[in-house]
């Protein structure tokens, strides 16, 4: 008979930021049974035009969905949850997650309208689960999110730390401090490996408080005489009452602006976070207090296109307005890849002479993921026998590798997501096999592969535009002028004619086929799309997506 074996298995969120979703599974190799921690999703940039979420292939742990025990969620952001609501209905297993994150997963479940709520499992803070053989124990952790945890997987063979996203915050403002007692108990009875955040390893120090950010916040509105803006991460729920209490400090009102911040602000209320709070006022009626008695906590911190930021700061949003003089503060950090379109909204900012403060000049925001000392600290209390990162690009998992082997940690594994490593049994983890991984694109409501036909035909119109011809044929095979569309295609006074050129083509092309015999159309749409392409490709630059119709009167 085959041994009993813990594998894990990370089919997004290693090698990259984002898109997280984590396998384990534990049995004979004849009778495995799995568990998925988190599943998430990554943004899509300017590359891939009409794409704005990115999902893993969950192919993999779909084709053994009747061995799949429930899905464990570690907290609420999106990186860990946003795929859920798109992958769930392939798998309709159990989810497991504490009650800030089970809010927002119902939510989300509300708006595809799928009723989830028998399948939903509340987890109390600080418990266990029993799923099979593996028990879960969840740890209090800190992190920029309410109720972050991390999950102590025990099982008959041994047990592994994942941590999920952590840093160590003394003073987190709102929820528990990270759960220093139980992670010493969890190392001193042993862990095989922790599964760790590698997001910060390049950075010295520690992370920081919320605490410290609240009073910068505060030092820097108090000598502020116009209107204030605030800009966060809405998930920050932290970062959401330090601006509360700003705002009641300095005797201002507060308004929310923006969907996410609103949702996230009633899931809070909702789990009993928030309390005794001034009571924020509706973007129209905020619009009605003076300049100098309204504080704006808005959404779009990264210039997203359609976030509320952009439509406030374009003149654009119809109830919030900003004149020169204000203060906008932008209390987060750049997500690597936003910079663009970020700076695009700052330099408008600053040509509409407001002021902008952000991290780059003031103390106004501190990262959710733990620097060097914050490692430090975890693998002190965890001491585990091995370190593997996750949760970060490969640069940031290859130099937390030689970090663990600077803290004297006996054993380092370097994967990559598709990897199949075996933790247990056996000296150290090692990899075994490679699981089919990728990426799915959400293409309007659909889910399709990264080089599926729809994704390769909207990048090639984007970079060359549309070219649309349609031959208007009559019975005894006679041609009509040609109907030529296009969109996407350069012109102006040296090349406006290339219209009549691609007409005298199409004629002169019709004459050497038969347009009477349907058996040539092939070969005749064939020839007009090269030719005309080549006109357009000579006169323009541009190779445009050409679609050729033969219509018979």
């Amino acid at each position: 008979m085959s041994k009993e074996q813990l594998l894990f298995c990370p089919l997004g969120g290693s090698g990259e930021i984002g898109g997280n979703m984590n396998l384990y599974s534990y049995g004979k190799e004849d009778n495995q049974k799995w568990i998925i921690v988190d599943m998430g999703v990554s943004f899509a940039d300017d590359s891939i035009p009409g794409v704005d979420l990115i999902m893993p292939d969950a192919g993999f742990i779909i084709d053994k969905k009747e061995d799949l025990l429930g899905i464990v969620l570690t907290h609420a952001h999106e990186d860990h949850i946003g795929a859920v609501s798109h992958l769930w209905p392939h798998l309709k297993c159990k989810i497991y997650a504490t009650p800030f994150t089970a809010a927002l997963i119902l939510e989300k479940f509300k708006e595809k309208k799928i009723d989830i709520s028998s399948y939903l499992e509340v987890v109390a803070l600080n418990s266990k689960i029993k799923l099979g053989d593996f028990e879960i124990d969840f740890v209090t952790l800190t992190h920029s999110i309410l109720e972050p945890n991390g999950l102590s997987i025990k099982t008959p063979l041994g047990t592994v730390l994942h941590t999920g996203d952590w840093k160590i915050d003394p003073n987190p403002l709102i929820g528990s401090q990270i759960d220093e007692q139980k992670l010493k108990s969890i190392g001193k009875n042993g862990v095989s490996a922790m599964i760790c955040d590698s997001t910060n390893i390049f950075s010295p120090g520690r992370a920081g408080s919320e605490s410290d950010v609240r009073d910068s916040l505060l030092r820097i509105m108090e000598i502020k005489t116009n209107r204030i803006l605030v800009t966060s991460f809405a998930s920050n729920v932290a970062r959401m009452e330090s601006i509360f209490y700003c705002a009641k400090k300095l005797g201002r009102n507060i308004c929310l602006v923006g969907r996410s911040m609103q949702r996230i602000y009633k899931a809070a209320k909702k789990c009993g976070y928030l309390q005794g709070l001034i009571e924020p006022l509706e973007p129209r009626d905020a619009k009605k207090v003076t300049k100098n008695k309204i504080i704006y906590l808005a959404t779009g911190s990264q210039g997203e296109p359609m976030g509320a930021m952009n439509r406030i700061v374009n003149g654009i949003h119809p109830d919030v307005n900003l004149e020169s003089g204000d203060c906008v503060i932008f209390s987060s950090k750049i997500i690597p890849g936003n910079e663009k379109k970020l700076y695009h909204l700052q330099n408008l900012i600053v040509k509409n002479k407001m002021e902008i403060i952000s991290e780059e000049n003031a103390f106004v925001h501190v990262s959710g993921h733990p620097n060097r000392d914050d490692l430090k600290d975890m693998y002190k209390w965890v001491k585990p026998q091995c370190i593997i990162p996750v949760h970060g690009e490969h640069r940031h998992m290859a130099e937390h590798v030689s970090f663990a082997k600077e803290m004297q940690v006996p054993k380092t594994l370097l994967i990559e997501n598709g990897d199949i490593i075996k933790i247990l049994p056996g000296n150290k983890p090692e990899i075994i096999d490679k699981a089919p991984s990728g990426k799915v694109y959400l293409d309007g409501n659909l889910g399709v592969d990264s080089d599926s036909k729809s994704i390769k035909e909207r990048r090639n119109i984007s970079i060359n535009g549309y070219l649309e011809i349609t031959l208007i044929v009559s019975n005894n095979g006679k041609v009509k002028k040609p109907v030529i569309s296009f969109k996407g295609i350069p012109e102006n006074g040296e090349n406006k004619n290339f219209i009549f050129d691609m007409e005298d083509q199409i004629f002169s092309i019709c004459k050497t086929f038969s347009l009477q015999s349907k058996n040539q159309e092939k070969n005749l749409i064939e020839t007009i799309k090269q030719n005309c392409r080549k006109i357009v490709k000579d006169r323009t630059g541009k190779k445009p997506f050409t679609n050729i119709n033969i219509a018979r009167i």
